[in-house]
């Protein structure tokens, strides 16, 4: 397994050159595809729409609540091409790794037209 640190850095070197590649106002599922490519090309595992159920006491529900890319087992990673990540995407990527027991997020804006403000960190 590799260092968090050192993970989130190949992560956003790959998702710099997939948003100076393509730019910004592309569907999310084309830079989710993109940086799934570049990842796994640096030899990284990654799954995409990875269920996360809500447990609920004694309950275990299948809502259809999907991670956008999970990188080592360890990085939860959430794509969006909006015009401003709001507080509902921050607490959606918080919910993640809560009910998924990930520590480490990332919430990236592929919407920007300078992916460095569009860039998010969540550690639990």
């Amino acid at each position: 397994m590799l260092e968090k640190e050192h993970l989130t850095e190949q992560i956003l070197s790959c998702a710099f050159k997939v948003h100076s590649k393509l730019g910004p106002g592309l569907l999310e599922s084309a830079y989710q595809a993109c940086l799934k490519y570049e990842l796994e090309k640096l030899g990284l595992e990654v799954k995409y729409e990875v269920p996360v159920p809500l447990i609920y006491e004694e309950i275990r529900l299948e809502c259809g609540y999907r991670i956008d890319l999970l990188v080592e087992e360890q990085v939860v990673i959430e794509l969006k091409t909006v015009e401003q990540i709001t507080d509902v995407h921050k607490a959606q990527i918080l919910t993640y790794l809560k009910f998924s027991e990930y520590r480490v997020g990332l919430l990236l804006n592929f919407r920007t037209k300078s992916l460095v403000k569009g860039i998010h960190r969540f550690i639990l």
